[in-house]
């Protein structure tokens, strides 16, 4: 999955698409180790474990589990990969710059 995910950070501007990474390993020197392992560039936050707050309040109750949210912040799709979710992120972005198009014209 890292390597899917290095290609999107690397394909899509920064200012319009961003992965945020929630750790849930069991130390913070493991998350820590995982980041640098797996050379992840974007940001991860490391959460306590398995049943950390923000697991907690995301309902994530398995792993990995992918959310992909639109500039307005709502969940737009849940659980995809691979092909379907290059398509999310692909729907998402014609959206946006579909939306500053129009605002661009008035």
């Amino acid at each position: 999955m890292y390597p899917h995910e290095r290609s999107l950070v690397e394909k899509h501007p920064a200012d319009q698409f961003a992965i945020v990474g929630v750790n849930s390993e069991s130390t913070i020197e493991a998350a820590r180790d995982a980041v640098k392992k797996n050379n992840l560039t974007w940001k991860n936050f490391y959460d306590g474990g398995t049943s950390g707050p923000i697991s907690t309040r995301w309902n994530v109750n398995g792993w990995p589990t992918t959310y992909v949210i639109d500039s307005s912040g709502v969940i737009r799709y849940k659980d995809v990969r691979g092909d379907d979710l290059d398509a999310a992120i692909e729907a998402l972005l014609a959206e946006l710059n579909a939306r500053e198009d129009d605002e661009g014209t008035r």
